[in-house]
């Protein structure tokens, strides 16, 4: 957690600097430990159960580090109409990536859309979904 002052200081001044922080601590360090959610309320003025709510609320924010990568798999309506659902129910159950559903990523007129780490891929079969898992795994 040595970075967690930088971390906060960066969004020093900002309005409404809990998500940024939230969203900065995740991916440095792959969770949000309680360490981190109680310097954070602190830093902030505001009570554990405070930040410890918003953390809880989303689904980006993991109590537990996961050392899986991660297949964000969007499941919004554009997406199904594209047949994301039968894309999703043939991948592999090897347990090696996480496969995590997100309702839009913004692509909707290309779908259907995953996400691995920052880069969105678009227009997906089951050959490419197949050939980016086993790139994750």
């Amino acid at each position: 957690m040595e970075r967690l002052p930088h971390i906060i200081a960066a969004h020093a001044g900002r309005e409404g600097p809990l998500l940024p922080i939230l969203h900065d601590v995740q991916a440095e360090y792959g969770h949000v430990s309680e360490e981190a959610i109680r310097t954070i309320a602190q830093a902030l003025n505001l009570s554990r159960a405070e930040v410890q709510g918003v953390v809880s609320f989303y689904h980006d924010f993991h109590a537990e580090p996961d050392a899986r990568p991660v297949l964000k798999l969007c499941r919004a309506e554009a997406c199904q109409a594209r047949g994301v659902d039968v894309l999703a129910a043939g991948l592999p159950e090897n347990g090696r990536v996480k496969v995590e559903t997100v309702y839009c990523l913004g692509l909707c007129s290309v779908g259907p859309n995953a996400m691995i780490g920052s880069k969105v891929h678009a227009r997906l079969d089951a050959a490419r979904l197949g050939a980016l898992v086993e790139a994750l795994a």
